[in-house]
C-alpha cells in the first residue's frame, strides 16, 4: 500500500535505526532544531497528522486528540503509556503502540545491579573512597549476600521473570505475587504467594508492575510497616507506585536497609530532594531500557506499529 501521503508527525527525536521505516514511505515531519517544538508548530503538525511517533514527552488526551481529527494511530517508543487516556483514544478511534518485550533483558539487567548494590553498597563504596575515607578508621560497614536470601518480585511479567532467572543464578529463593498465578512458575522456580505474605517473607523485594488505579501508592506506609526488619527494597516499575514520603520514613528508621529506585515520585527527583540525603538509597534517572541496542530495537518497533496501522494491518505491539 502507498503511505507516501500519509503525514506522520513525531514529538521527539527518532533514533536513526527507525529512519529507513518511516523516510520516503511516509510524509515524515521531524523537528531538526534543538529544543522542544513549538507550541504553534506542533498544533499546526498536529491538524494534518495520520499519525503521531511519541518520544514519550506528551500526554495523549481529550485536548491533544481533538486537534487531530485525522489521527489513526499514536505509537510510543517505550513499554509503559501511563501518560495516555486510553478511554479517549478509543473515542477517538486511535489506535495505540508501544514497545514490551524489546526492553526486558535492559531493564532487567539494571534491576539486578540495582538489587546487588542494596545488598553491597556499591555506590556508597564509590562515594567512600572518593571522599577520602579508605583506610580511615571510619568503617564503611558489611553488606549482605545474596545467595540464600528470598527476593519478592510483585509484578512476575516478562521483566518479573527476567529478574526471576537472574536470581535463581545467583542462588536466591524466589517467590512472587501477581493478579494471577503464572502458568510457567514452576519451570521459573518461583512460588506465587499473597501480597502480605510477600512483605512479611522477602528479604529483597523487587517492584515490576505497571502503573494503573490497584497500583498506584501500593507500596505505603503500611506495605512499608510490613516488610521484614532490614528488607532491601527496587523499582524499576513507576515512581508513582511507591510513595515516597513513606519510603523516606522507611529508610531513616532503617525498616528499609536499602533502595534502589529508577523511577521516582517526582520525576526527575530534584537534587535537593530529601531522599537524596540518605546514605542508604542509590537512584539512577530512569535509564533502565537505556543501552544503545534496546533503544534501537525500541524505536524500530515504534516505527513498524505506525506503518502497520496506517496500512490497516495488525501492529507488532497494540495496546489493547
Amino acid at each position: 500500500m502507498d503511505l507516501t501521503k500519509k503525514k506522520v508527525i513525531c514529538s521527539g527525536s527518532i533514533r536513526k535505526a527507525a529512519l529507513p521505516y518511516l523516510e520516503g514511505k511516509v510524509d515524515l515531519k521531524l523537528w531538526q532544531q534543538h529544543g522542544r517544538i513549538p507550541a504553534e508548530t506542533w498544533k499546526e503538525w498536529l491538524r494534518d497528522a495520520d499519525a503521531i511517533y511519541s518520544a514519550g514527552n506528551i500526554r495523549v488526551n481529550e485536548e491533544l486528540l481533538a486537534q487531530a481529527p485525522k489521527l489513526r494511530v499514536i505509537a510510543q517508543a517505550s513499554v509503559g503509556y501511563d501518560n495516555f487516556d486510553l478511554a479517549a483514544c478509543r473515542a477517538h478511534n486511535v489506535l495505540v503502540g508501544n514497545t514490551p518485550g524489546v526492553l526486558v533483558n535492559a531493564v532487567a539487567d539494571l534491576a539486578y545491579g540495582l538489587l546487588i548494590d542494596t545488598a553491597r553498597g556499591i555506590v556508597r563504596g564509590h562515594k567512600h573512597v572518593e571522599g577520602g575515607l579508605w583506610g580511615a578508621r571510619k568503617a564503611l560497614g558489611l553488606g549482605t549476600d545474596l545467595y540464600g536470601k528470598t527476593l519478592g518480585i510483585v509484578g512476575l511479567g516478562d521483566i518479573g521473570q527476567a529478574i526471576a532467572r537472574r536470581a535463581e543464578v545467583s542462588g536466591m529463593q524466589v517467590i512472587y505475587h501477581n493478579r494471577h498465578r503464572k502458568l510457567n512458575d514452576t519451570a521459573l522456580h518461583a512460588r506465587y504467594v499473597g501480597f502480605d505474605e510477600l512483605l512479611a517473607t522477602a528479604d529483597f523485594i523487587a517492584v515490576a508492575v505497571t502503573l494503573n488505579p490497584s497500583t498506584k501508592g501500593l507500596f505505603n506506609r503500611d506495605a512499608f510497616a510490613k516488610m521484614k526488619d532490614g528488607v532491601r527494597f527496587v523499582n524499576i516499575s513507576r515512581g508513582k507506585v511507591v510513595d515516597t514520603d513513606a519510603l523516606y520514613d522507611a529508610l531513616k528508621s532503617g525498616k528499609v536497609a536499602a533502595a534502589g529506585l529508577d523511577v521516582t515520585d517526582p520525576e526527575p527527583l530534584p537534587g535537593d530532594h530529601p531522599l537524596l540525603a540518605l546514605p542508604n538509597l542509590t537512584v539512577t534517572p530512569h535509564i533502565a531500557s537505556a543501552t544503545a541496542e534496546t533503544r534501537d530495537a525500541m524505536a524500530v518497533v515504534t516505527a513498524q506499529n505506525i506503518l502497520a496501522a496506517l496500512a490497516g494491518e495488525d501492529m507488532p505491539s497494540r495496546v489493547k
